[in-house]
């Protein structure tokens, strides 16, 4: 049993008094998460054909523009460093290209562990394309094989941080969801509109701040980290 030893008492682990060590950044550990989850709908593409038929493709720039209007401008919110470039020989004289990257960031106020102004450990990422391909009329060179390799280990990085996670999981297709998101409850609607107006809140900007369309769409995730801005305010 862990024990501490107050003014030569000894309080047992359990008892009142006992020192909590829990970790009281839970509760932002899905802030970064939730605000890059969904892709707008003009930033999606059914992919028609080849063998990822019935996809979605992504445009791999409104990744950066997410992440930048999370973190702040590429090289001074988040980074990326390209690790390695290397490529392997395929069948029929073909060569794939892969790359390697490490993308780091900050934090900027966003929540979670890693304080301002800290760089975050490096998130690895590998992708791939195709640098010689076998066509009809023979093989063709693609100059643009690494390229298209850094795009794509890019956009595996940054899956770990949630971008465009609901693509990726299945539960969003650009049009409707096909999982009904986990959005606040009736009461906590009710909440958050008192708090609201007792601090006299702009809705909008509220909502803007949020990255939610509007306050019956914010994420139980992002619950208490609305109440608490709406308590400072009230300060």
């Amino acid at each position: 049993m862990t024990e501490e030893i107050s003014q030569f008492k000894v309080i047992k682990e359990g008892d009142e008094g006992y020192p909590s060590y829990e970790p009281q950044l839970k509760k932002d550990h899905r802030f970064i998460w939730d605000a890059l989850r969904q892709p707008p709908k003009e930033a999606l593409k059914p992919i028609q054909a080849g063998r990822l038929k019935g996809k979605t493709d992504i445009n791999p720039q409104w990744r950066y523009e997410a992440v930048t209007e999370q973190f702040g401008p590429c090289g001074i919110g988040w980074k990326y460093e390209i690790k390695r470039l290397w490529t392997e020989p395929g069948p029929d004289g073909q060569v794939f290209a892969f790359a390697e990257v490490l993308v780091y960031y900050k934090k900027d106020g966003t929540g979670g562990p890693i304080p301002d102004d800290v760089w975050s450990d490096p998130i690895p990422g590998i992708g791939g394309s195709m640098m010689v391909v076998k066509e009809k009329a023979g093989l063709h060179a693609n100059d643009e094989g690494y390229k298209m390799a850094i795009t794509d280990a890019l956009s595996v990085a940054l899956k770990m941080l949630g971008v465009a996670a609901d693509i990726y999981q299945g539960r969003w297709d650009g049009t409707e969801f096909w999982e009904k998101p986990d959005v606040i409850s009736n009461d906590q609607f009710q909440e958050i509109h008192a708090l609201m107006s007792e601090v006299n809140a702009d809705e909008a900007k509220f909502c803007k701040y949020l990255k939610i369309e509007s306050i019956d769409k914010m994420l139980t995730s992002q619950f208490t980290d609305a109440i608490e801005a709406l308590e400072r305010k009230r300060k």
